[in-house]
């Protein structure tokens, strides 16, 4: 599919809004600045003017010299109190900020509790020239953010693979693992111990790969012939976890088996089964999808998903910093994170 191109919207500056005003830039200079040497009528009027064109002062000295703003975007547009103890975007961080730090480059973070302000976030970065790139996580069904960043011209890497049907992007590269396949893999693992009843405990909806997790799973369901295979979504919180593994447990036909979309949700179901007295794996098997010190400290530990979460941040800036040296965009398919094995899965009723 060829890359959809747009000319990248230009940032209002001083002269615009001097020509609009009717008045010489260095007047727009004195009134924005709040400086002498201008009238208040001349005062309010720019600054009109300045809102009405959405301008935006500069908050990067470099940018002003043309050099760049030496700084990277990275926004998180989820509920704030379910990201305080999963480990996974500490980790991506982590791997991502080694990166940047080999070139000098700062890492401007924020969190967002939902997709309209992230966009807005975008939009005023690129206008005040708060960030030379961006770092996008969470890609969504229907996403209007790789149009956005075109549209303003913000190189980008979207780290998880684009939900289909998503136009390719000149200044857009991807970088993502294979949901699907770890899903399969997850599947096999059970299916092979002699489960037949097996409930995915899945994040929020929206996301692309929460989808590819999904539809992975129907997929092997229907392939092996399992009718009594669902799954159902959460947002991510040891809360929710815990009530929809309490809800499944008290079914008439419970699950044998329960896959939990991250260590958060996991650790929270195990919880649960120790609460009502439920012996796992003898009466419950359960995986994480993403490993952890929690996973690996779980009594029984839990068979989680093994991947180099900090290597993945790392793969991810190494292609935004490829993109500011001017190299075409990629897309770039990360290692298939690996099944472990433990204490928590064993044969149903074992």
């Amino acid at each position: 599919m060829d890359p959809v191109r747009r000319t990248p919207a230009r940032r209002p500056t001083m002269k615009d809004i001097a020509q609009r005003a009717g008045v010489s830039e260095s007047a727009v200079s004195f009134a924005l600045n709040d400086r002498p040497g201008v009238s208040p009528a001349t005062r309010d009027r720019v600054r009109r003017v300045a809102e009405q064109l959405g301008w935006r002062p500069s908050t990067a000295a470099r940018a002003l010299s043309g050099e760049g703003a030496a700084t990277v975007g990275l926004v998180l547009a989820r509920p704030a109190h379910t990201l305080g103890v999963e480990s996974f975007f500490l980790q991506l961080v982590s791997g991502i900020q080694e990166v940047l730090a080999r070139r000098h480059l700062g890492l401007l973070f924020q969190v967002v509790e939902d997709l309209g302000e992230e966009c807005a976030i975008y939009r005023r970065w690129w206008a005040e020239r708060r960030v030379d790139g961006l770092l996008v996580v969470d890609p969504r069904l229907d996403d209007p953010r790789p149009a956005l960043l075109d549209e303003l011209g913000l190189p980008a890497v979207v780290i998880g693979a684009l939900a289909p049907g998503t136009p390719a992007h000149s200044g857009i590269s991807t970088v993502w693992a294979d949901d699907a396949g770890a899903m399969a893999s997850i599947v096999d693992h059970l299916y092979g111990l002699g489960h037949r009843r097996i409930l995915h405990i899945a994040g929020l909806p929206h996301l692309a790969h929460t989808q590819r997790r999904v539809r992975s799973l129907r997929a092997e369901a229907t392939r092996r012939g399992l009718p009594d295979v669902h799954s159902i979504s959460t947002d991510y919180s040891d809360t929710e976890g815990a009530e929809a593994t309490r809800r499944a447990l008290a079914r008439p036909r419970p699950p044998t088996a329960i896959v939990y979309d991250n260590d958060v949700l996991a650790m929270a179901g195990l919880a649960v089964a120790n609460e009502l007295g439920l012996a796992v794996p003898g009466d419950l098997s359960l995986v994480a999808w993403d490993d952890s010190v929690l996973c690996r400290s779980a009594h029984p530990a839990l068979t989680a998903l093994v991947r180099d979460t900090s290597s993945f941040g790392r793969h991810a800036a190494e292609q935004l910093l490829s993109l500011l040296d001017g190299n075409p965009a990629r897309e770039v398919q990360d290692d298939l994170p690996r099944l472990m094995a433990r204490a928590s899965t064993a044969p149903p009723g074992s």
